[in-house]
């Protein structure tokens, strides 16, 4: 078997010729597709049962073959949550730059971030509430995500700042944002746990209700 040739698990079967990964890709996108497996993985699987062997047969790959881009499952566990957590900046820089200069546009341009597209999808809540559920993840999370998140966190302080001084309202800057930010971690829990999880749109408008209570002069609550 060459090096990038998918592997056959008897027990699925080949994977459909439309599903198979191409034979020769760069190393980047290579390690690409099997972090994308493994987040799919965790999404089924859960943090402690996501094996290198349930990752390769997920991305069409041989065991080899994942063995040869990420040697440990720590190691590959490690990369998709760095690569969750450098997604997740990615989305609300982008969000944040091209929302408009006023405090309530920005804050209004962070919560709506949190439910894109590109990253509130069930595999990617799924793969981080496996992240936080682990104990053994947790030194892990802080390596790759305490940076990210302490940039994002000051980020919404100094925006609920500028809103409580422009609005006249009171509290604290920082509990004002860690509200915010406990608002919609709950609402992507909720989304995971529930039989019957409200839609995308309630979940927003969940987030949305948050942000006006909190600036009622600045938000309205959603109808």
């Amino acid at each position: 078997m060459t090096r990038d040739a998918p592997a056959s698990d008897p027990a699925a079967g080949p994977a459909p010729e439309a599903a198979r990964p191409p034979r020769t890709m760069s190393r980047e996108a290579r390690r690409a597709q099997i972090i994308e497996a493994t987040i799919r993985t965790l999404a089924t699987r859960g943090l402690a049962r996501t094996t290198l062997t349930e990752v390769a047969r997920i991305a069409g790959l041989s065991h080899g073959l994942v063995l040869f881009h990420f040697e440990t499952k720590e190691g590959l566990l490690a990369e998709t949550l760095s690569a969750l957590a450098e997604e997740y900046r990615q989305n609300w820089q982008a969000a944040l730059e091209a929302a408009g200069p006023s405090p309530a546009q920005q804050l209004a341009a962070l919560i709506e971030a949190d439910f894109s597209p590109a990253i509130c999808t069930p595999d990617r809540l799924a793969a981080w509430c496996a992240f936080w559920g682990e104990a053994q993840s947790r030194p892990m999370y802080q390596e790759s995500c305490g940076e990210k998140d302490a940039a994002y966190n000051a980020t919404m302080e100094a925006i609920c700042a500028r809103l409580m001084e422009e609005g006249g309202y009171s509290g604290q800057p920082a509990r004002l944002a860690r509200i915010l930010r406990v608002t919609v971690e709950g609402v992507w829990l909720d989304m995971m746990t529930m039989a019957e999880p409200y839609s995308m749109a309630e979940a927003l408008a969940t987030a949305r209700t948050c942000a006006a209570r909190l600036f009622p002069r600045h938000f309205e609550e959603p109808e």
